[in-house]
């Protein structure tokens, strides 16, 4: 069997093939199952952020149907725009598959270096395969150890020491813009978790007036009403688009919420005094060419990679010690994870040598309470059970004996040393009689 990690993040792949691939959450259980179906494929987890895509799976090959099914998706051809979306994949296996899971959940590979949210998104990943059947001890050990290889990292070192996220460093730059929060009417588009830290950072940034607009009018109010925020149904938008100076978008839509003609007719409202758009979401929510418009300023989840630079240079101290840590927690698994390979066949002799047993003892006390000699059923139990638990290692060992196999005879030695006195097997028995 063999361990893989395969998948596309914001390092190898810009958000216009990651949105390509990205899956909302009610689309997941059938992504699993089609995986699951995958020829060799014997466990599969699905992990799908704003900033990655990845397939962590156990597989009886290299895994390349993997490959396939995730280049593949969407199955329109021209989905990637003739991009092969293979070129732009990345494949890990057995402890570099264990190590990159690791550095994922600890946020060591994220876009904010050491971001807490990526611990939760991966564990709604691990909980979506369980919720799915396709999550097997394997996958399941693997998934486990990476949350306690992420608890300890934040613990032990500073990795997560003033927690940063995408929503934190997007409202730093609106900040730093034209226009500050205290001073500005901000629009939210969405209300899922990272609007939510949105409107909490623009809240302690003492937000001049908030709206939240949602497709679920009442998620919308949920949140607005938490946050001192005015709810609105998300088609009603370009009622209230003029109004304000920011927006931050965030939405598991598909298409996009905010064209460039919708923006445009805000901009003629606002007699074309700036906005600053923000656009969080994997797909994305507002049309690419909306920065072709003037008085626009739009930003993108790749945009901020320059607008953190500074928070990577400042954690790369804390990411050493939590990379040191992520090293010893690899080795550990594997170790463990060689040890459960070692004891396999331990546990499939013992269950063999507890169905053999479990089966004469029935065929034993059938004859007892058939009025069976007792002494004749003890040693019609004693012999059956005997050649039932022997049948199967004589057979290979008179084979290995007919093909030279010397190695498999060396162990055999180990395994049943004679005891004194025991005689050899005459030649041509080892057969057990109640098969005969």
């Amino acid at each position: 069997m063999t361990l893989l990690a395969i998948g596309i993040n914001h390092q190898t792949a810009p958000v216009s093939l990651r949105e390509r691939v990205a899956f909302a959450d009610h689309s997941l259980p059938g992504a699993l199952a089609a995986l699951r179906g995958l020829p060799a494929v014997r466990e599969v987890a699905l992990l799908s952020t704003c900033n990655r895509t990845e397939l962590y799976a156990v597989a009886e090959d290299d895994g390349r149907a993997l490959d396939d099914w995730l280049a593949s998706h969407p199955d329109d051809g021209a989905a990637f725009g003739g991009h092969d979306l293979r070129a732009y994949l990345y494949r890990h296996q057995d402890d570099a598959a264990v190590r990159h899971l690791f550095r994922v959940a600890t946020g060591l590979d994220s876009l904010v270096l050491g971001e807490p949210q990526i611990l939760g998104q991966v564990k709604h990943a691990w909980a979506a395969a369980r919720s799915a059947g396709t999550l097997g001890g394997q996958l399941d050990r693997l998934f486990q150890h990476a949350f306690v290889t992420a608890k300890r990292a934040r613990t032990d070192t500073r990795i997560g020491a003033n927690p940063v996220s995408v929503a934190s460093t997007a409202v730093r730059l609106a900040q730093a813009s034209f226009a500050r929060p205290s001073d500005a009417a901000v629009l939210l588009v969405g209300a899922g978790e990272t609007i939510e830290l949105v409107a909490r950072h623009l809240v302690q940034s003492q937000v001049k007036r908030l709206l939240v607009a949602n497709r679920t009018l009442a998620h919308a109010q949920d949140l607005a009403s938490r946050h001192g925020g005015v709810a609105l149904p998300l088609h009603e938008i370009d009622r209230h688009l003029g109004e304000v100076d920011m927006v931050f978008s965030a939405t598991a839509s598909r298409e996009p919420v905010l064209t460039r003609a919708q923006v445009a007719t805000a901009l003629a409202q606002r007699k074309h005094r700036p906005m600053l758009l923000l656009d969080l979401a994997v797909p994305r929510d507002i049309e690419p060419g909306v920065a072709t418009l003037p008085d626009v300023f739009l930003y993108t989840i790749d945009d901020l990679e320059r607008a953190i630079e500074d928070n990577r240079r400042s954690r790369r101290e804390a990411a050493d010690a939590a990379e040191a840590i992520v090293g010893l927690q690899v080795s550990r698994f594997m170790e463990t994870l060689a040890a459960s390979t070692r004891v396999e066949p331990l546990k499939r002799l013992r269950a063999h040598g507890d169905s053999a047993r479990a089966d004469v003892l029935a065929r034993a006390r059938q004859q007892l309470a058939a009025g069976n000699d007792p002494q004749a059923v003890l040693e019609f139990l004693a012999h059956t059970l005997t050649n039932r638990l022997l049948h199967a290692p004589t057979i290979a060992l008179r084979q290995a004996a007919l093909e030279g196999d010397h190695e498999l005879a060396r162990a055999s030695e180990k395994l049943f040393p004679q005891a004194p006195g025991a005689a050899d097997p005459e030649p041509g028995t080892g057969q057990a009689d109640d098969e005969r």
